[in-house]
C-alpha cells in the first residue's frame, strides 16, 4: 500500500479525503508528530496547496497530498477566496467567518457563490495540482448541524439542503473536495497501471 502524508491539521478534511481513498495509506501531521504552523502566503490557493505539500515533502521525504479551500462569493468579487480561514480575523472561528459573511451578504439579492480545492500532490517526481468546484448559494442564515467552516451556509445548486444539512457521504457525492480528490485518485490509478 502506497503512503502520503496529507499536508493539512483540519480533521475534518481528513476525514472527508479518507472515506474517499482506500488504497492509499494517508497519515495526518498528527500521526508524524508534526506541530509547527505551515505559514500560507500564497496569494491563490493552488500556490498555498504548493507551500503546504513544499514543507512536509522537504521535511519528510515521503509523497504529500496538501489541499487549498476557498468559498468564492460572487458579489463580494470571489471573497473570502484565499482568505475563507481567517476571514473574520486570524484567530476567528468557523463560527465568526460566517458570521462576518452572512453580515456581508444582508440585503445582497445576488447570493451566487462556489466552493473551489486545490490538491497538490509532490513527490520526488511532480508537482501536479487537481481542481474540484461546485457551483452554489449562500443562504439567509446558518443551518444544519454537521460538516464545518462555510457549509451551514452554503446550498450547492439542485439541492434544498445546505452541506451542513447533509450527511457526510451525501456531501462526498457532491462536494468540491470530493470532485479533486477523485480526480487525484484517477491520477494516481493511471500511474499504477503505467
Amino acid at each position: 500500500m502506497n503512503k502520503y502524508i496529507f499536508a493539512s491539521f483540519n480533521k475534518h478534511k481528513l476525514i472527508e479525503i479518507s472515506n474517499q481513498i482506500s488504497n492509499i495509506d494517508i497519515q495526518s501531521l498528527y500521526d508524524l508528530g508534526y506541530t509547527d504552523e505551515i505559514i500560507e502566503f500564497g496569494s491563490n490557493l493552488q500556490e498555498n496547496a504548493l507551500i503546504k505539500a513544499r514543507v512536509i515533502y522537504d521535511r519528510y521525504s515521503i509523497p504529500c497530498i496538501s489541499d487549498d479551500t476557498g468559498l468564492e462569493v460572487h458579489a463580494l468579487d470571489n471573497a473570502p477566496g484565499v482568505y475563507s480561514a481567517r476571514y473574520a480575523g486570524k484567530n476567528a472561528t468557523a463560527e465568526d467567518n460566517v458570521e462576518k459573511l452572512l453580515i456581508q451578504m444582508k440585503n445582497i439579492k445576488d447570493r451566487r457563490a462556489r466552493f473551489r480545492t486545490v490538491i497538490c500532490l509532490k513527490n520526488s517526481q511532480e508537482e501536479k495540482f487537481f481542481e474540484g468546484v461546485v457551483e452554489g448559494v449562500i443562504s439567509d442564515i446558518a443551518v444544519g448541524k454537521s460538516g464545518f467552516g462555510y457549509d451551514p451556509v452554503f446550498r450547492p445548486n439542485g439541492y434544498s439542503k445546505t452541506f451542513s444539512e447533509m450527511s457526510l457521504e451525501e456531501k462526498n457525492n457532491i462536494s468540491h473536495r470530493s470532485r479533486a480528490v477523485a480526480k487525484l485518485v484517477n491520477y494516481l490509478s493511471s500511474q499504477v497501471l503505467n
